[in-house]
């Protein structure tokens, strides 16, 4: 049973790998999703239960603060949905003006994206950076301050 603010609930799955949730009051709602008010920010914080049409169903304060099997079910069914690699470590760049290809450490591996300009760095809060590749896939600095010195002396070029 899941308690977080006013949502009480309990989550599984089906045969079919749906999610499951049922309210205090007894509802069924089959084939709910979660979804993050502050994917960046404040990713734990603030999840929204929703049905395929949009209503929401339940709320989740605090990822943190669920059951272990609620919030294993939760995470499974955000990692599935969410894609957005954490860049740790800028190994290097092939120059310094664009389009250029980074050679980064993720938290999903090592890979290589190309950065079309410098538009595509954007700033998010005060430390975090979105930079988006040719592809259109994400990646994620979550605070600039406090990646090594090698990346930050890269990422100072092209901010």
């Amino acid at each position: 049973m899941a308690s977080a603010a006013s949502s009480v609930f309990t989550l599984s799955r089906d045969s079919f790998g749906k999610l499951i949730l049922t309210a205090e009051d007894g509802e069924v709602h089959v084939g709910v999703s979660p979804v993050r008010a502050f994917p960046i920010q404040a990713p734990d914080q603030g999840i929204s239960m929703v049905l395929t049409n949009g209503k929401e169903v339940g709320w989740i304060d605090d990822l943190g603060a669920l059951p272990a099997a609620i919030r294993e079910l939760v995470q499974d069914e955000l990692d599935g949905r969410e894609f957005m690699p954490v860049i740790h470590h800028i190994v290097s760049v092939s120059s310094f003006a664009t389009p250029c290809t980074w050679e980064v450490k993720t938290d999903r591996g090592d890979t290589a994206l190309t950065l079309k300009g410098e538009e595509d760095i954007r700033r998010i809060g005060e430390a975090s950076l979105l930079v988006a590749d040719n592809h259109g896939i994400q990646f994620l600095i979550r605070d600039m301050f406090t990646i090594d010195k090698h990346s930050r002396k890269i990422l100072d070029r092209f901010l």
